[in-house]
C-alpha cells in the first residue's frame, strides 16, 4: 500500500519525473489503490538526479506549497560550448575559447544573478505556451521565444574547477529557477559559451535527498514545518470538517526556518488533530478559516 503524504524518492538519470509518478502509480495499482491521487513537488529533467517529492493521496492538495521553497542542487558547468537546450543533450550552437577563465574570473561573474533577477528559461523546459509544454513545440521544431520570469537565486559558490573543461556549482534558488538557464548565462556573459553537464537536486525545503534505492515518508508533523501550527480540539476539528470557522486560539512557531534572506512563501497555518495534519487554515474575520480540507488528514 502505498501511504498518503509526501514520499521522498531519489531520481535516478535518465528517468523522467512522470517515469517515477509512473511507478507509483503501477505500485499503487498492485495494492488495490487504483483512484489514488498521485504527483510531484517539482520536476526534475531526465539528465538530473536526486530528491523528488512524491505527493500521494490528499498530500496532492499541498502542491502549490512545494512551489516557493528553497531548492539546493550541485551543478557541473562545461565551458567554451552553448548548445540549444542548455545541457550536454543539446546541439551545439556558439563554441568559443575558454583558456582565459580564472576562478576569481568565475566568482566575479556569480554576483550578478544572485537575488531577484529575469532569467529567459530553456525553450526545452516544461514552461506554458499557448497552454503547451514549450518543450513539445520546440521538439516539432517550432521557433520558440521564450519570455522572461522572475526568479530567486539566494546563494552560488563553485566547489571544484577543472578550468578550462569543467567547473562544479552549488546553488540554493526558488522553484521556478532553472539551471540550465544560468549555465547559458554565465557562458554568455563570460565570452565562452557554457551548458549544464551534470545536475543533482540535493534538498528541498528542509527536507534532502534520501540516496539512491532510499524512499522517505512524511505525514503529520512532519509535513509544512515551515508554516505554524494551531493543535485542534475533537470539536474544533469537527467544526472545520463541516467548513465553520474556530476561534484564532493559541499557535505554535514553525520548527523550521527558512535560510535567511529567503522570500517569505506566505505560509497558511497547520491544523493538527491527533497527530495528523487535518487542514490548511489562514486567518479570517471571524476567527480561522479553511483553505483546504485534508479529509480523513495525513
Amino acid at each position: 500500500m502505498i501511504e498518503p503524504g509526501i514520499h521522498l524518492v531519489h531520481k535516478t538519470v535518465g528517468q523522467s519525473s512522470f517515469d517515477v509518478i509512473r511507478g507509483f502509480k503501477h505500485r499503487a495499482f498492485e495494492a488495490g489503490q487504483k483512484k489514488l491521487a498521485l504527483g510531484h513537488g517539482g520536476t526534475l529533467d531526465p539528465f538530473a538526479d536526486g530528491l523528488l517529492l512524491v505527493l500521494a493521496g490528499q498530500a496532492t492538495r499541498l502542491m502549490e506549497l512545494m512551489h516557493p521553497l528553497p531548492k539546493t542542487y550541485l551543478a557541473e558547468v562545461a565551458w567554451g560550448v552553448e548548445t540549444d537546450t542548455c545541457d550536454l543533450h543539446g546541439r551545439p550552437t556558439t563554441e568559443a575559447e575558454a583558456t582565459q577563465l580564472t576562478p576569481e574570473a568565475l566568482d566575479a561573474a556569480l554576483a550578478p544573478f544572485l537575488g531577484w533577477t529575469d532569467q529567459v528559461p530553456p525553450a526545452t523546459s516544461a514552461k506554458k505556451i499557448d497552454g503547451e509544454a514549450a518543450y513539445r513545440k520546440a521538439h516539432r521544431g517550432e521557433v520558440v521565444v521564450m519570455k522572461p520570469c522572475r526568479v530567486f537565486l539566494l546563494s552560488a559558490r563553485w566547489l571544484a574547477h577543472d578550468l578550462p573543461r569543467r567547473s562544479t556549482l552549488e546553488l540554493t534558488c526558488r522553484g521556478g529557477f532553472y539551471v540550465r538557464s544560468l549555465a547559458r548565462d554565465l557562458g554568455r556573459t563570460l565570452g565562452c559559451g557554457a551548458h549544464l553537464s551534470g545536475l543533482r537536486r540535493t534538498g528541498i525545503g528542509p527536507w534532502s535527498d534520501p540516496g539512491s534505492g532510499q524512499e522517505g515518508l512524511l505525514t503529520g508533523t512532519d509535513l509544512l514545518p515551515w508554516c505554524p501550527s494551531r493543535l485542534l480540539s475533537d470539536e474544533e476539528a469537527e467544526h472545520l470538517g463541516h467548513g465553520r470557522t474556530i476561534p484564532v486560539g493559541e499557535t505554535r512557531p514553525a520548527t523550521w526556518a527558512l535560510p535567511e534572506g529567503f522570500p517569505d512563501p506566505g505560509a497558511p497555518l497547520r491544523a493538527l488533530h491527533g497527530g495528523r495534519l487535518v487542514a490548511l487554515l489562514r486567518p479570517a474575520e471571524e476567527g480561522l478559516r479553511t483553505i483546504a480540507n485534508l479529509r480523513g488528514g495525513l
